[in-house]
């Protein structure tokens, strides 16, 4: 390809125009650049609306492909891949699960989570081996991120994936991308051209961390890592979860939160754990045994004796 012809691709990008509105940004006050930046940020919402058929269809491969034994796996360089290795590495704390369930991949590997080392995402093939160390499966679901759409390493990402029978989604913020024709499914919110023309960590970076939250946390909601809006599949790794988790006790059981704390060490900690043997009256093993029978969801493994949901 040639320069013109590279050019012109980056020319083509809504992501790469010009935005009047901040044509004279070095001339504003400080109140007025936040003024103007809040009032640019608030259009994002609406170009995620847009899109809200194609995250809920990815939520729903992402669920059955983790129930059967898959893992979600975000790959993307620069900010993309950085807001991807962010999100899943939230995952644990917050919905106890497995480390290898959500994985993150950032071309340049973990140093470039700190120091930019963009021009690897010029490199196909390294996703390749970045995928390959990871042994992608046919049983995994690969989100490639990418602003631009036409991101080498992450083509290549999906490219490979599709190879192995693995499920390929596009995440980008530009319509008619290069992505879009080896992806099995698109996320497309186009937020329109940047404060800071060809800035993605801005708009599209936003846009692309309010999705990532979307998918992970509507597929472990799917998966019963919540009940309710409460996280009851925490995993109390410090101080404040320890406390979360004995506050949560009370709030399901009525206990205090004193004996909330012993009870949760009766069962290892295992929140839904305790919450089940305190409301069904049965033993740690028993309540395990429930929740593993309802498929480890709290609110059917509540249900009292004539089936009515307690």
């Amino acid at each position: 390809m040639t320069s013109d012809s590279h050019s012109d691709l980056i020319n083509d990008l809504t992501t790469e125009a010009v935005n009047p509105a901040s044509a004279r940004i070095d001339t504003l006050t400080p109140v007025e650049i936040v003024r103007l930046m809040n009032a640019e940020d608030a259009t994002i919402p609406q170009a995620i609306a847009q899109e809200a058929e194609s995250i809920a269809s990815a939520i729903t491969v992402i669920t059955e492909r983790i129930r059967n034994g898959g893992r979600l796996i975000y790959i993307g360089a620069g900010t993309s891949g950085r807001l991807g290795v962010l999100d899943a590495s939230e995952c644990p704390p917050t919905f106890s699960t497995l480390p290898e369930m959500v994985v993150g991949l950032i071309a340049g590997g973990d140093s470039a989570l700190r120091k930019a080392a963009e021009g690897v995402e010029d490199h196909p093939e390294t996703a390749v081996e970045d995928l390959q160390t990871i042994d992608l499966a046919r049983a995994d679901v690969i989100v490639g991120i990418a602003s631009s759409g036409r991101t080498p390493y992450v083509i290549g990402a999906l490219k490979h994936a599709r190879s192995v029978g693995a499920f390929a989604i596009g995440l980008v913020c530009n319509e008619g991308s290069a992505l879009s024709q080896v992806a099995d499914l698109m996320i497309t919110p186009v937020v329109g051209p940047e404060l800071i023309t060809g800035s993605t960590r801005m708009k599209a970076g936003t846009a692309t961390k309010m999705i990532l939250n979307m998918l992970t946390t509507a597929t472990m909601v799917q998966l019963g890592k919540t009940y309710g809006n409460l996280m009851v599949d925490l995993r109390a790794t410090n101080t404040k979860l320890v406390a979360r988790s004995c506050r949560l006790v009370t709030l399901l059981t009525g206990i205090s939160e004193t004996q909330a704390k012993e009870e949760l060490q009766k069962c290892d900690g295992e929140l839904k754990t305790t919450v089940v043997m305190i409301r069904r009256g049965v033993s740690p093993d028993a309540a395990r045994r429930i929740l593993s029978d309802c498929g480890h969801q709290l609110r059917p493994a509540l249900q009292t004796a004539d089936g009515e949901n307690s």
